[in-house]
């Protein structure tokens, strides 16, 4: 019942809790605690994938004389959990490379062809209003020159606020782990929910960023001024859709979550993230307790 228990875990967070919990809009008045709620979801998903083989041990071995001669189940156990290991290994160099070698190339291109700015700043000479930053060691935020004449001095420093934001708090890390898990997720329980709003908690906390810097009346012009901007692969760019740009907006400012004061509401959902970890670990303790192989 215990490997039920976990495979049933591990099914259930990876896809219908998600779209659930994508509904709760509330909690997002909450982003930073909100954020540490879909990474356990996804962290307790995988452990949970990773302890129904070990688990399933105990089990079928039960009266086995000996430990040894149980040798093929426990060969079937490492195996299951070799295939879940090489999906996520393999899933994380696809995706790790593959984001570099953008950002690398990209990057290569911008210190090519931009104005050096201020720092790690670059200015593209082009008419259309963008800002973007380039996560990494060689980290780039980029503006063009449309951005640059079409916001005001203050507007141009809430932008500034929330890239530098989404560098220094490495927000393309968050990012690049959901995507790693959403691409090792067979594509039958996969879904694209916990990633939307991954994506749109962190640009909730930097905009409360540029909220400190510039304040919410300018922040959220510069959010509409920034609408219509690209945004280039392997980039963090302030541009959204519509609907997430107004959900931005709308989150500019902290409240009670769920009714709720905010910091009670984190709490509570930080203490969820840590329950929601520690089962698969609590699963697997059972599953183990009182085994004493022969």
């Amino acid at each position: 019942m215990l490997v039920v228990a976990l495979v049933a875990l591990a099914l259930l967070l990876a896809w219908p809790v998600p779209r659930l919990l994508a509904r709760v809009t509330t909690v997002r008045r909450g982003p930073r605690a909100a954020l540490v709620l879909w990474q356990s979801t996804a962290v307790a998903a995988v452990l949970a994938a990773l302890f129904a083989a070990p688990a399933a041990v105990p089990w079928i071995v039960g009266s086995a004389p000996r430990l040894r001669d149980s040798w093929p189940v426990l060969a079937l156990a490492a195996l299951a959990t070799g295939i879940v290991t090489v999906r996520l290994l393999v899933s994380g160099d696809r995706v790790g490379r593959n984001l570099r070698a953008v950002r690398r190339r990209h990057r290569e291109l911008v210190d090519l062809l931009a104005m050096e700015g201020d720092g790690h700043t670059r200015v593209l000479e082009h008419t259309t209003p963008t800002a973007y930053c380039l996560p990494g060691v060689r980290r780039r935020v980029v503006l063009t020159q449309g951005a640059i004449d079409r916001l005001t001095p203050d507007e141009l420093e809430a932008v500034m606020a929330h890239e530098r934001a989404h560098l220094a708090a490495r927000h393309d890390l968050v990012v690049e782990f959901f995507t790693v898990v959403h691409e090792a997720v067979p594509r039958f329980v996969r879904s694209s929910t916990a990633l939307r709003e991954v994506h749109l908690l962190i640009e909730v906390l930097a905009d409360r960023a540029a909220v400190r810097r510039a304040g919410v009346v300018t922040t959220a012009r510069a959010i509409v001024g920034m609408a219509d901007g690209p945004r280039p692969a392997g980039a963090m760019a302030m541009r959204e859709s519509t609907a997430a740009a107004k959900a931005r907006i709308e989150l500019l400012e902290g409240g009670r979550v769920a009714g709720l004061p905010a910091p009670v509401a984190s709490t509570l959902m930080y203490a969820a993230s840590i329950l929601l970890v520690a089962a698969p670990f609590a699963l697997l303790v059972l599953a183990f307790a009182g085994f004493s192989p022969a």
